[in-house]
Protein backbone atom coordinates (compact mmCIF):
# COMPACT_ATOMS: atom_id res chain seq x y z
CA UNK A 1 0.00 0.00 0.00
CA UNK A 2 1.49 3.28 -1.11
CA UNK A 3 2.08 6.20 1.89
CA UNK A 4 3.77 9.97 1.57
CA UNK A 5 5.17 11.81 4.23
CA UNK A 6 4.38 15.41 3.83
CA UNK A 7 6.51 18.29 5.44
CA UNK A 8 5.00 21.65 6.82
CA UNK A 9 7.66 23.06 4.17
CA UNK A 10 5.92 21.59 1.14
CA UNK A 11 8.24 18.49 0.59
CA UNK A 12 6.48 15.27 -0.30
CA UNK A 13 8.02 11.85 0.17
CA UNK A 14 6.41 8.70 -1.08
CA UNK A 15 7.14 4.87 0.13
CA UNK A 16 5.05 1.87 1.27
CA UNK A 17 3.13 1.86 4.28
CA UNK A 18 3.46 -0.19 7.23
CA UNK A 19 2.72 -1.00 10.68
CA UNK A 20 -1.32 0.88 11.16
CA UNK A 21 -3.30 1.49 8.23
CA UNK A 22 -4.23 5.71 8.79
CA UNK A 23 -3.07 8.59 9.00
CA UNK A 24 -0.69 10.52 12.03
CA UNK A 25 0.73 13.79 12.25
CA UNK A 26 3.93 15.26 14.67
CA UNK A 27 7.09 16.92 14.57
CA UNK A 28 8.89 15.11 12.49
CA UNK A 29 12.82 14.04 13.74
CA UNK A 30 15.64 11.72 13.40
CA UNK A 31 17.40 9.58 15.79
CA UNK A 32 21.06 8.34 14.52
CA UNK A 33 20.89 4.94 16.17
CA UNK A 34 22.20 1.83 15.17
CA UNK A 35 20.26 -0.51 17.18
CA UNK A 36 17.22 0.32 19.76
CA UNK A 37 14.55 1.03 17.79
CA UNK A 38 12.00 -0.82 20.03
CA UNK A 39 13.59 1.45 23.05
CA UNK A 40 12.60 4.38 20.66
CA UNK A 41 9.23 3.41 19.74
CA UNK A 42 8.13 3.00 23.26
CA UNK A 43 10.05 6.05 25.25
CA UNK A 44 7.85 8.80 26.16
CA UNK A 45 9.90 11.53 25.45
CA UNK A 46 9.07 10.89 21.71
CA UNK A 47 5.01 11.89 22.19
CA UNK A 48 3.84 13.75 19.79
CA UNK A 49 6.39 12.91 17.25
CA UNK A 50 7.23 11.49 13.78
CA UNK A 51 10.69 9.05 14.20
CA UNK A 52 12.87 8.74 11.34
CA UNK A 53 15.91 6.05 11.55
CA UNK A 54 18.74 7.12 9.97
CA UNK A 55 20.09 3.54 10.10
CA UNK A 56 18.81 1.96 6.99
CA UNK A 57 17.92 -1.73 7.91
CA UNK A 58 15.28 -1.92 10.66
CA UNK A 59 13.39 -4.24 12.17
CA UNK A 60 15.87 -7.03 11.90
CA UNK A 61 16.26 -8.37 14.90
CA UNK A 62 12.17 -8.12 15.72
CA UNK A 63 10.83 -6.81 19.10
CA UNK A 64 10.04 -9.11 22.35
CA UNK A 65 7.92 -7.98 25.48
CA UNK A 66 11.46 -7.47 27.47
CA UNK A 67 12.88 -4.17 25.51
CA UNK A 68 10.21 -1.55 26.10
CA UNK A 69 10.73 1.20 28.16
CA UNK A 70 7.01 1.75 28.46
CA UNK A 71 3.52 0.26 28.88
CA UNK A 72 3.10 0.95 24.99
CA UNK A 73 4.48 2.71 21.42
CA UNK A 74 5.00 6.23 22.20
CA UNK A 75 5.80 7.53 19.17
CA UNK A 76 3.48 9.31 16.52
CA UNK A 77 4.89 7.65 13.47
CA UNK A 78 8.09 6.24 12.30
CA UNK A 79 9.78 6.51 8.96
CA UNK A 80 12.58 3.61 8.10
CA UNK A 81 14.50 2.73 4.47
CA UNK A 82 14.61 -0.54 5.07
CA UNK A 83 11.98 -3.00 6.64
CA UNK A 84 12.79 -6.14 7.13
CA UNK A 85 9.95 -8.62 7.10
CA UNK A 86 11.83 -11.69 8.90
CA UNK A 87 13.81 -11.01 12.04
CA UNK A 88 16.30 -13.29 13.07
CA UNK A 89 17.24 -13.26 16.56
CA UNK A 90 16.54 -15.66 19.33
CA UNK A 91 14.76 -13.03 21.62
CA UNK A 92 12.32 -12.18 18.77
CA UNK A 93 8.76 -12.43 19.57
CA UNK A 94 7.41 -10.44 16.83
CA UNK A 95 8.00 -8.83 13.77
CA UNK A 96 8.10 -4.71 13.56
CA UNK A 97 5.00 -4.30 11.13
CA UNK A 98 2.87 -6.88 13.25
CA UNK A 99 4.53 -5.19 16.05
CA UNK A 100 2.89 -1.41 14.97
CA UNK A 101 0.02 -2.84 13.82
CA UNK A 102 -1.47 -4.25 16.89
CA UNK A 103 -0.44 -0.40 18.78
CA UNK A 104 -2.17 1.37 16.38
CA UNK A 105 0.59 3.06 15.05
CA UNK A 106 1.78 4.44 11.08
CA UNK A 107 4.92 3.84 9.66
CA UNK A 108 6.24 4.91 5.92
CA UNK A 109 9.22 2.59 4.25
CA UNK A 110 11.24 2.95 1.30
CA UNK A 111 12.06 6.81 1.03
CA UNK A 112 15.14 8.26 0.60
CA UNK A 113 16.01 8.89 4.39
CA UNK A 114 19.26 10.36 3.47
CA UNK A 115 17.68 13.05 1.67
CA UNK A 116 15.12 13.31 4.55
CA UNK A 117 17.04 13.75 7.30
CA UNK A 118 19.69 16.21 5.21
CA UNK A 119 16.29 18.48 4.97
CA UNK A 120 15.57 18.07 8.93
CA UNK A 121 18.88 19.40 9.29
CA UNK A 122 19.48 21.99 7.07
CA UNK A 123 15.73 23.89 7.64
CA UNK A 124 15.60 22.25 11.35
CA UNK A 125 13.02 19.86 13.01
CA UNK A 126 9.60 20.52 11.26
CA UNK A 127 5.81 18.83 11.30
CA UNK A 128 4.85 16.43 9.19
CA UNK A 129 1.73 14.21 8.30
CA UNK A 130 2.08 10.38 7.49
CA UNK A 131 -0.95 8.92 5.05
CA UNK A 132 -2.07 6.14 3.30
CA UNK A 133 -4.88 7.35 2.96
CA UNK A 134 -5.54 10.85 1.92
CA UNK A 135 -2.49 10.71 -0.74
CA UNK A 136 -3.20 14.37 -1.71
CA UNK A 137 0.11 16.71 -1.66
CA UNK A 138 -1.69 19.99 -1.34
CA UNK A 139 -4.01 18.23 1.38
CA UNK A 140 -1.06 16.97 3.10
CA UNK A 141 0.94 19.70 3.48
CA UNK A 142 -1.84 22.06 4.34
CA UNK A 143 -2.64 19.48 7.25
CA UNK A 144 1.02 19.30 8.00
CA UNK A 145 0.90 23.38 8.19
CA UNK A 146 -2.25 23.37 10.72
CA UNK A 147 0.05 21.36 13.22
CA UNK A 148 0.75 23.37 16.87
CA UNK A 149 4.51 24.18 17.16
CA UNK A 150 6.40 21.48 19.31
CA UNK A 151 7.53 25.00 21.62
CA UNK A 152 4.93 25.54 23.95
CA UNK A 153 2.97 22.34 23.97
CA UNK A 154 2.60 20.81 27.55
CA UNK A 155 2.39 16.55 26.39
CA UNK A 156 3.36 15.67 29.79
CA UNK A 157 0.12 15.44 31.26
CA UNK A 158 -0.66 12.63 28.18
CA UNK A 159 1.71 10.37 29.37
CA UNK A 160 2.47 10.76 33.33
CA UNK A 161 0.32 8.22 35.03
CA UNK A 162 -3.12 8.69 36.99
CA UNK A 163 -2.30 7.33 40.41
CA UNK A 164 1.17 6.50 41.82
CA UNK A 165 2.77 2.97 42.23
CA UNK A 166 5.51 0.97 43.84
CA UNK A 167 8.15 -0.17 41.25
CA UNK A 168 7.94 -4.33 41.63
CA UNK A 169 9.99 -5.35 38.41
CA UNK A 170 13.24 -6.98 39.82
CA UNK A 171 16.13 -5.92 37.69
CA UNK A 172 16.95 -7.79 34.80
CA UNK A 173 20.02 -9.04 33.12
CA UNK A 174 21.46 -5.58 31.52
CA UNK A 175 21.11 -3.88 34.84
CA UNK A 176 23.25 -6.56 36.45
CA UNK A 177 25.91 -6.29 33.55
CA UNK A 178 25.77 -2.46 34.01
CA UNK A 179 25.94 -1.94 37.66
CA UNK A 180 26.35 -3.88 40.98
CA UNK A 181 23.40 -5.03 43.25
CA UNK A 182 23.07 -3.40 46.11
CA UNK A 183 20.03 -4.57 48.86
CA UNK A 184 17.07 -1.39 48.78
CA UNK A 185 18.17 0.37 51.31
CA UNK A 186 16.86 3.76 50.03
CA UNK A 187 13.13 4.92 49.53
CA UNK A 188 12.73 7.06 46.40
CA UNK A 189 9.83 8.93 44.88
CA UNK A 190 10.35 9.23 41.11
CA UNK A 191 8.46 12.04 39.35
CA UNK A 192 7.25 10.43 36.11
CA UNK A 193 6.92 13.09 33.30
CA UNK A 194 6.74 10.29 30.62
CA UNK A 195 9.46 7.96 32.47
CA UNK A 196 11.54 5.18 30.62
CA UNK A 197 11.61 1.63 32.34
CA UNK A 198 14.65 1.34 32.62
CA UNK A 199 15.36 4.09 34.84
CA UNK A 200 13.44 2.01 37.84
CA UNK A 201 15.35 -0.94 37.26
CA UNK A 202 18.83 0.71 37.51
CA UNK A 203 17.15 2.70 40.67
CA UNK A 204 16.15 -0.60 41.83
CA UNK A 205 19.92 -2.16 41.15
CA UNK A 206 21.43 0.58 43.12
CA UNK A 207 19.53 -0.36 46.25
CA UNK A 208 16.40 1.84 45.87
CA UNK A 209 12.58 1.30 46.92
CA UNK A 210 11.18 3.57 44.08
CA UNK A 211 7.48 4.89 44.76
CA UNK A 212 6.48 6.67 41.17
CA UNK A 213 4.11 9.60 40.94
CA UNK A 214 2.46 11.50 38.94
CA UNK A 215 3.78 15.15 37.30
CA UNK A 216 0.76 16.48 38.84
CA UNK A 217 1.64 15.21 42.29
CA UNK A 218 1.88 18.51 44.51
CA UNK A 219 5.60 18.87 46.77
CA UNK A 220 3.57 17.91 50.10
CA UNK A 221 1.87 14.80 48.56
CA UNK A 222 5.87 14.20 47.76
CA UNK A 223 7.02 15.01 50.93
CA UNK A 224 4.84 12.85 53.29
CA UNK A 225 5.98 9.48 51.71
CA UNK A 226 9.26 10.26 53.67
CA UNK A 227 11.54 10.34 50.47
CA UNK A 228 15.19 9.32 50.67
CA UNK A 229 15.39 10.92 47.74
CA UNK A 230 13.82 12.12 44.50
CA UNK A 231 14.11 11.49 40.89
CA UNK A 232 12.74 13.75 38.12
CA UNK A 233 12.61 11.84 34.89
CA UNK A 234 12.57 12.47 31.25
CA UNK A 235 9.46 13.22 29.46
CA UNK A 236 8.12 14.93 26.18
CA UNK A 237 7.71 18.86 25.37
CA UNK A 238 8.37 21.74 26.13
CA UNK A 239 9.82 21.92 29.50
CA UNK A 240 8.89 25.47 29.34
CA UNK A 241 5.28 24.58 29.25
CA UNK A 242 5.26 22.38 32.30
CA UNK A 243 5.10 24.90 35.43
CA UNK A 244 3.26 22.67 37.81
CA UNK A 245 6.17 20.69 37.76
CA UNK A 246 8.66 23.71 37.95
CA UNK A 247 6.66 25.05 40.57
CA UNK A 248 6.91 21.45 42.61
CA UNK A 249 10.41 21.44 42.29
CA UNK A 250 11.08 24.72 43.27
CA UNK A 251 9.70 23.84 46.39
CA UNK A 252 11.06 20.73 46.72
CA UNK A 253 14.93 21.94 46.28
CA UNK A 254 17.21 21.29 49.10
CA UNK A 255 14.58 19.37 50.96
CA UNK A 256 15.76 16.10 50.02
CA UNK A 257 18.57 15.03 47.96
CA UNK A 258 17.45 14.98 43.80
CA UNK A 259 18.75 13.66 40.59
CA UNK A 260 17.07 14.42 37.27
CA UNK A 261 17.63 12.80 33.45
CA UNK A 262 16.41 14.97 30.06
CA UNK A 263 13.39 16.62 30.76
CA UNK A 264 13.79 16.24 34.33
CA UNK A 265 17.62 18.49 34.32
CA UNK A 266 15.88 20.57 32.25
CA UNK A 267 13.02 21.06 34.50
CA UNK A 268 15.40 20.92 37.75
CA UNK A 269 17.10 24.10 35.58
CA UNK A 270 14.20 26.34 35.21
CA UNK A 271 13.08 25.53 39.19
CA UNK A 272 16.75 26.99 40.20
CA UNK A 273 16.09 30.63 37.86
CA UNK A 274 17.81 29.33 34.31
CA UNK A 275 16.14 29.27 31.01
CA UNK A 276 15.42 26.88 28.08
CA UNK A 277 15.42 27.21 24.17
CA UNK A 278 14.55 24.61 21.18
CA UNK A 279 17.04 23.81 19.11
CA UNK A 280 17.56 23.66 15.79
CA UNK A 281 16.83 19.46 15.61
CA UNK A 282 17.80 18.39 18.24
CA UNK A 283 19.51 15.26 19.53
CA UNK A 284 19.05 11.71 19.13
CA UNK A 285 21.16 8.80 19.25
CA UNK A 286 23.02 6.38 20.66
CA UNK A 287 26.29 8.04 19.96
CA UNK A 288 27.01 11.79 21.16
CA UNK A 289 30.02 12.78 22.90
CA UNK A 290 30.07 14.31 26.10
CA UNK A 291 32.66 15.55 28.52
CA UNK A 292 32.64 15.24 31.94
CA UNK A 293 34.23 18.12 33.12
CA UNK A 294 34.85 16.92 36.40
CA UNK A 295 37.32 14.29 35.37
CA UNK A 296 37.90 15.15 31.49
CA UNK A 297 36.76 11.92 30.64
CA UNK A 298 34.86 11.57 27.51
CA UNK A 299 31.47 9.82 27.89
CA UNK A 300 29.63 7.98 24.68
CA UNK A 301 25.68 8.94 25.32
CA UNK A 302 22.34 8.22 24.19
CA UNK A 303 19.98 10.89 23.87
CA UNK A 304 16.68 12.54 23.29
CA UNK A 305 15.64 15.73 23.39
CA UNK A 306 14.29 18.89 21.07
CA UNK A 307 15.40 21.58 24.15
CA UNK A 308 18.34 22.69 25.70
CA UNK A 309 19.13 24.64 29.00
CA UNK A 310 20.84 27.90 28.62
CA UNK A 311 24.39 28.07 30.59
CA UNK A 312 24.36 31.50 31.03
CA UNK A 313 21.43 31.70 32.75
CA UNK A 314 22.15 29.34 35.53
CA UNK A 315 22.83 30.87 38.99
CA UNK A 316 25.72 31.09 39.89
CA UNK A 317 26.11 28.31 43.24
CA UNK A 318 25.27 25.87 39.97
CA UNK A 319 28.62 24.26 38.47
CA UNK A 320 28.41 22.50 34.93
CA UNK A 321 29.53 19.08 34.70
CA UNK A 322 29.11 18.15 31.53
CA UNK A 323 29.39 19.77 28.23
CA UNK A 324 28.29 18.01 24.22
CA UNK A 325 31.14 18.19 22.45
CA UNK A 326 29.41 18.42 19.14
CA UNK A 327 27.50 21.57 19.63
CA UNK A 328 28.90 22.52 23.21
CA UNK A 329 25.39 22.98 25.08
CA UNK A 330 25.12 22.09 28.41
CA UNK A 331 24.71 18.47 29.26
CA UNK A 332 24.70 18.37 32.87
CA UNK A 333 25.33 20.40 36.54
CA UNK A 334 25.54 20.05 40.29
CA UNK A 335 24.55 22.04 42.96
CA UNK A 336 27.68 23.78 45.02
CA UNK A 337 26.26 23.80 48.34
CA UNK A 338 23.06 21.55 48.01
CA UNK A 339 22.59 17.80 47.01
CA UNK A 340 21.58 18.30 43.25
CA UNK A 341 22.30 16.45 39.98
CA UNK A 342 21.17 16.78 36.37
CA UNK A 343 21.83 15.32 32.96
CA UNK A 344 20.37 15.93 29.54
CA UNK A 345 21.53 12.45 28.16
CA UNK A 346 20.24 8.59 29.23
CA UNK A 347 22.37 7.32 31.62
CA UNK A 348 19.67 4.23 31.43
CA UNK A 349 19.72 3.83 27.73
CA UNK A 350 18.73 -0.02 27.37
CA UNK A 351 20.78 -0.66 24.20
CA UNK A 352 23.50 1.47 25.45
CA UNK A 353 26.43 3.17 25.47
CA UNK A 354 26.55 2.16 29.31
CA UNK A 355 29.50 4.88 30.06
CA UNK A 356 27.68 6.90 32.71
CA UNK A 357 25.83 4.11 34.31
CA UNK A 358 28.30 5.78 37.29
CA UNK A 359 25.79 8.68 37.89
CA UNK A 360 22.76 6.17 39.39
CA UNK A 361 25.83 5.07 41.82
CA UNK A 362 26.28 8.80 42.57
CA UNK A 363 22.88 9.76 43.57
CA UNK A 364 22.85 6.71 45.36
CA UNK A 365 25.57 8.14 47.48
CA UNK A 366 24.07 11.83 47.42
CA UNK A 367 21.17 9.81 49.68
CA UNK A 368 23.82 8.90 52.92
Amino acid sequence: MQAKLALEDGTIYTGEAFGAPGEAGGEVVFNTSMMGYQEILTDPSYAGQIVTMTYPHIGNYGVNAEDRESARVQVAGFVVRDLTATPSNYRSQSDLDTYLKTAGVVGIAGIDTRALVRRLRLRGAMNGVISCQDLDDQSLVAKARALPPMAGQDLVRAVTPREPYTWQERPGLLARHILPPRPPEKHVVAIDYGMKWNILRLLTQVGCRVTVVPATFSAEEILRLHPDGIFLSNGPGDPAAVTYAIDTIRQLVGKRPMFGICLGHQLLCLALGAKTFKLKFGHRGANHPVRNERTGHVEITTQNHGFAVDPRTLPSDVDITHVNLNDRTLEGIRHKRLPLLSVQYHPEASAGPHDSSYLFEEFRRLMG
